[in-house]
């Protein structure tokens, strides 16, 4: 496996509770966005924090190192992976 789907799939397990909470919010706001908008969006802070700490995480080592520019493409790929868990994670904070 992959270091940065290794490193959603961490993530994921360390915060399992919150993850789970958020998970059920973020699937009411696919079917309804206009009713959970506001709850999304206080739920979904606490998420990204969550999730930019653990891409700092992942991509710091490789930022200062010999494969600084491949950063980028890594932050891209963790980000990808975690939009298959959470499709609308883009839309967090929007009114």
């Amino acid at each position: 496996m992959t270091k940065y789907k290794q490193q959603v799939q961490d993530m994921l397990i360390a915060h399992q509770d919150i993850f789970n909470r958020f998970k059920l919010i973020h699937d009411k706001y696919m079917q309804d966005p206009e009713k959970w908008q506001k709850q999304f969006n206080e739920e979904g802070q606490e998420i990204l924090h969550i999730v930019k700490r653990w891409e700092n995480n992942l991509c710091l080592k490789s930022e200062s190192g010999k494969y600084g520019k491949f950063s980028n493409s890594l932050a891209d790929k963790f980000w990808k992976e975690i939009k298959i868990v959470f499709p609308k994670i883009d839309y967090i904070g929007l009114q």
